[in-house]
């Protein structure tokens, strides 16, 4: 028999009572090996320690602030585990970008911006940990300040924070970026900012946002993310009109020239206050930055073999066993490499519109699923590389696929019944399979089936309407080759069953402002997810979210569940709590059938000129192009 230590807390967390038994001492071997007695009150002393320490945290400002548990490092930390702190600076980093451009804010919906304004010119009030799930770090804010309940956030910044041109980043700025952004941003600012009661600078470097009523423990983390802007150089005004006036930040670099529709160059600022913060440390290694622009992917390919840019992402595993059979490539001046990443993998799929005529009714894309030959497809283009998505967060400890509903997910999922499908909800379900041949006789008996059960019938060769005799018709819209590629592949499926898809082709500007207010039948889109899924969920398919133009809801998800789940898991205060709400969130929309589920690589495919190099180690995230450096130039092929 050993001893138990028992501890009782009052409602606050402090300690009132200690006692202890005779019960397991197993459990603890080496703290009672020796005098019980002395064992005793070490311990209650650590405990009562630690307790005070948990009870006076609520309230004070800290270096960081994570959405579930504690941040992984402690104040005082003097680097991240994923940048090397002795990269050499200077030189260029050349990128290329498939696509266009018209403007310089990528802070409102009007216009093509590039997304790299922020973070490279434009900072927020914390920066994120790419170690973790969700956890901020000072930034811009020396400090954050939150309660137990996550009523309020406070911000207290740095003092030596600047913008570029000179002038020190207030409270008053942070003020006015949270009112523009929430009145004239982007539709996900508005959504997010709106939850704020209001806002206050307590002085010169403190702002207090009082977030009573909005129940979402995540929103003061997206404070943190809130980019900050210069009240001194922005005319609310014109704010959201498109403009090629670069943008005044506090970042570490400026733009410093502009070719539209062509290139962007960011320049490092030598003034950059934030140089020296450890967050910053081993980041931003470059003296310019520069993005050119390619219209048509095939040039975008052959602009980086001859060398015009340096890194490339590859998604396509055609291209990435063939086409790099080039001489740099083959003489180690181009170099291959596979990052592994934690993240959920990226989820695309092939979906349509809420206002197309055979697609009024949610679930037509199980049905179309169906004549999906992903068998086919992966093993004839993409050299069996992909894996089949059925996941919304696929790969990740967030997924259900293949997992049953435990009990949280179906206390959750009671008050919902029939929003998720008995196969789904035990973990049985997997997305349709074929036998590869390109002509699978059972899954089109069972696709028919479907279409025969939701009205329409096979009229030898074409798919009608029974009621009012119309084909089956629809618009697949794409922008790129690859997008096309598969697009044509998935049309002569379709045309098995009866179906006509016409594909169009689109450039990149029409394609987004389409997109963007939902004037297509079908696209194929890819959503990024994380391992701390939150506001944005709400973004891409909460009911508020379907009726807004440019929000991520390209299908019109309207679903009470759906709702209801995004509200769970932002309230969620433990880590099992929250698991269990994303997992019931990921149920019921594997069992709306809003999209075909296409496919995702299981790593990230990077090509990269030896004449760049980055860190021995990969963040959870995966690479980060902005911890890499210029080789020196010994080291160059």
């Amino acid at each position: 028999m050993g001893v138990r230590l028992g501890v009782s807390l009052d409602a606050t967390g402090a300690v009132v009572t200690v006692a202890h038994s005779h019960a397991a001492s197993r459990r603890r071997p080496a703290l009672l090996s020796g005098a019980i007695g002395i064992a005793t009150l070490l311990l209650a002393f650590l405990l009562l320690t630690l307790a005070s320490v948990a009870q006076a945290r609520p309230g004070v400002p800290e270096h960081a602030i994570a959405m579930h548990g504690e941040p992984a490092l402690p104040a005082g930390f003097d680097r991240l585990r994923y940048a090397n702190p002795n990269a050499p600076k200077g030189g260029r980093l050349n990128q290329g970008i498939l696509g266009t451009f018209d403007s310089l804010n990528p802070f409102v919906v009007k216009g093509l911006a590039l997304s790299q304004v922020r973070g490279y010119v434009v900072e927020s009030l914390l920066a994120r940990g790419y170690d973790e799930p969700f956890t901020l770090y000072g930034l811009l804010a020396k400090t954050v300040e939150t309660d137990a309940d996550r009523t309020y956030v406070k911000f207290e910044l740095d003092p030596a924070a600047k913008f570029s041109d000179g002038k020190p980043v207030t409270a008053a700025d942070v003020i006015f970026s949270w009112e523009l952004l929430r009145d004239k941003g982007r539709p996900n600012y508005r959504t997010y900012y709106a939850k704020v009661a209001k806002a206050e600078a307590l002085s010169d470097r403190v702002v207090r946002f009082d977030l009573t009523g909005a129940d979402d423990r995540e929103l003061p983390l997206i404070l943190g993310l809130m980019p900050v802007l210069a009240k001194h150089a922005v005319n609310p005004d014109t704010f959201e009109d498109t403009t090629f006036d670069p943008i005044v930040g506090s970042g570490p670099y400026v733009i410093s020239a502009v070719e539209p529709g062509r290139s962007i160059t960011f320049k490092r600022d030598p003034n950059y206050w934030g140089r020296n913060l450890a967050i910053n440390r081993g980041f931003w290694n470059f003296d310019e930055i520069r993005y050119d622009f390619y219209r048509d992917g095939n040039s975008h390919f052959e602009a980086f073999t001859k060398g015009l840019y340096d890194l490339r992402v590859e998604y396509d595993p055609s291209r990435w066993e063939v086409a790099y059979n080039v001489p740099a490539v083959r003489d180690g001046r181009i170099v291959k490499e596979a990052f592994p990443t934690g993240m959920p993998k990226q989820f695309s799929g092939s979906y349509s519109t809420r206002d197309a005529r055979c697609f009024r009714t949610f679930g037509c894309a199980k049905r179309l699923g169906l004549l999906f030959d992903f068998e086919w497809l992966n093993h004839n283009y993409f050299f069996d590389k992909y894996r089949r998505s059925a996941s919304y967060f696929e790969g990740s400890e967030l997924s259900a696929r293949g997992r049953p509903a435990d009990g949280d997910e179906r206390a959750l999922l009671k008050p919902f019944p029939g929003a998720v499908r008995d196969d789904i909800m035990e973990g049985r379900w997997q997305p349709p399979e074929t036998d590869g041949t390109g002509r699978d006789r059972d899954t089109l008996r069972r696709a028919l089936e479907l279409l025969h059960a939701a009205g329409y019938d096979l009229d030898r060769t074409v798919l009608r309407n029974r009621a009012n005799k119309q084909p089956f018709t629809f618009e697949i819209m794409v922008t790129t080759k690859e997008q096309e590629r598969l697009a044509l592949a998935y049309s002569r499926d379709l045309k098995r069953a009866g179906i006509t898809a016409r594909v169009r082709v689109v450039d990149a500007v029409q394609y987004d402002r389409r997109r963007l207010t939902y004037d297509y039948d079908m696209m194929e889109y890819r959503w990024d997810q994380s391992l701390s899924p939150g506001n944005e969920q709400a973004f891409y398919w909460g009911s508020a979210a379907a009726d807004a133009d440019g929000t991520r809801n390209y299908m019109g998800v309207k679903s009470p569940a759906v709702d209801a789940m995004i509200a769970t898991l932002l309230a969620a205060r433990e880590r099992d709590q929250f698991v269990a709400a994303v997992r019931a969130l990921d149920r019921i929309l594997i069992s709306g059938f809003f999209v075909v589920p296409l496919y995702h690589l299981p790593d990230q495919w990077v090509a990269r000129w030896s004449r760049v190099e980055h860190p021995a180690e990969t963040s959870l995230f995966g690479y980060l192009p902005e911890t890499w450096w210029r080789a020196a130039p010994e080291r160059r092929q």
